[in-house]
């Protein structure tokens, strides 16, 4: 093998093994913190290797602990090997970089289906919420570590990263703020205001007092598109150098409109026959809308180019 594959490799598994560690440390602290420790590890090994669907009456044993630390450390590093190599290859051609970005989203949504295909009674005791965080809490430390690894293509691609966050916090708040607001008419118009933070909040958190539920809501809505924008924030960066990123940036909203659904209906499906389907899909459409029009506001040489390209194609 010649020196460039090795190091692919090489990164690939530190990688991995950094993304694997994270989330096992994670669950450690989560599950010691609730008098439980290797309760998380010991029911996914009884679930994947014994086939338990109910954790009632289930004794944690080193067997499925140990095999699924194992079988998790393969999987990260197996991810983790195809992402540094995707990295490699967009250090070389950054167009290529969409492709990272489809990766990862798959990703996010394949660990979403992983979930939703677990029983109720096994999630009961998982916590939904607290694999999400663990495996975010991984993706970053991964991403972290292959940036870091090539430090000259974060800057080729967006450019200054202090721009990035300001401009993705501020889309990210125009966001949040659209669909309150919107949320907040449609439950005044129906004559039960903050009906929907609250059955969001009390399904999503687990949170049955209305106050602390609609609190809580807004709080992690409010991070949750802070975090969406700083992403699409770094897109648009890219598609100004690379116009392909809109296509990344297309995908990305995508998978955010997935996850949004695939927590509702992992958390409480009930909560979809208590919202109207169209007012949550149009919700998330008029955050979308208003925080592209804030980027392009900022970026009219780009809004320019794609706007000519569009009519040139009629």
């Amino acid at each position: 093998m010649t020196p460039g594959p090795r190091s692919v490799l090489r990164e690939g598994i530190v990688a991995g093994l950094i993304g694997a560690t994270v989330v096992a440390v994670w669950f450690l602290f989560f599950d010691v913190a609730r008098g439980r420790p290797f309760l998380t590890p010991g029911l996914l090994g009884a679930t994947v290797f014994q086939g338990v669907t109910s954790p009632i009456g289930l004794q944690i044993t080193p067997g499925p602990v140990l095999g699924y630390t194992i079988l998790h450390g393969l999987a990260f590093v197996a991810f983790g090997v195809v992402a540094a190599s995707v990295m490699a290859v967009s250090e070389r051609e950054p167009t290529l970089f969409v492709a990272f970005v489809i990766l990862f989203a798959c990703f996010e949504v394949f660990v979403f289906g992983v979930i939703g295909a677990l029983s109720q009674s096994m999630l009961g005791a998982l916590v939904w919420w607290a694999i999400l965080v663990g495996n975010l809490l991984a993706s970053i430390a991964m991403l972290w570590y292959l940036f870091r690894a090539h430090r000259a293509l974060p800057q080729a691609l967006v450019g200054s990263w202090g721009g990035v966050l300001r401009e993705g916090i501020v889309a990210g708040l125009i966001g949040a703020a659209v669909v309150a607001l919107w949320f907040l008419a449609i439950d005044w118009v129906q004559g039960e205001p903050l009906r929907t933070p609250k059955l969001l909040g009390s399904a999503l958190l687990r949170q049955p007092d209305p106050v602390p539920a609609v609190l809580g809501y807004t709080v992690v809505h409010g991070l949750a598109f802070a975090v969406v924008g700083i992403i699409s924030a770094a897109l648009i960066a890219g598609a100004e150098r690379q116009p392909l990123f809109i296509f990344a940036l297309v995908i990305f909203f995508t998978a955010f409109e997935v996850a949004f659904f695939g927590a509702v209906v992992i958390a409480a499906k009930w909560v979809l026959d208590e919202l109207v389907g169209w007012t949550v899909f149009l919700g998330n459409l008029l955050a979308a809308a208003s925080m592209l029009g804030y980027f392009f506001k900022g970026h009219r040489a780009l809004a320019r180019r794609l706007t000519e390209a569009w009519v040139e194609d009629d």
